[in-house]
């Protein structure tokens, strides 16, 4: 597929992002995307071409079917902010395409989960 339509060296984008999200800056309520949620391909050998993925979605399948990453890094590598980037997710989860994990949200331990140490440091800070 060539990208000499959709992208020019000194000017960049010829399409505007809001074009390509079809007005949208939040993916769809079914999905939570956040900046390390990790995208996969769920059938690196589903055909894509279906009239739901465009040149943009299918561009940004092509990089995760590379391997599993961070939706931040999927940003940086597709060149596309970061909210394009997440509604497009959202368009190919939803297609069946990828698969989206949450981040593992680690629950503090030890000193640093100790609400009264807190509270200790908290008043020494206001001391200074």
């Amino acid at each position: 597929m060539s990208d000499e339509h959709w992208y020019e060296d000194e000017t960049g984008s010829l399409v505007r992002p809001y074009t390509v999200t079809r007005g949208r800056t939040e993916p769809s309520g079914k999905h939570t995307i956040d900046l390390m949620s990790q995208v996969t391909a769920v059938d690196p050998g589903a055909d894509a071409n279906r009239p739901e993925v465009d040149h943009a979605r299918a561009a940004l399948l092509a990089l995760v079917r590379r391997g599993a990453r961070p939706v931040v890094e999927l940003a940086a590598d597709a060149d596309l902010p970061l909210t394009v980037v997440r509604v497009l997710l959202a368009d190919l989860a939803e297609a069946g395409l990828v698969g989206i994990q949450e981040p593992r949200r680690l629950e503090p331990t030890g000193p640093a989960a100790d609400p009264e140490l807190l509270k200790v440091i908290v008043e020494r800070l206001r001391e200074l």
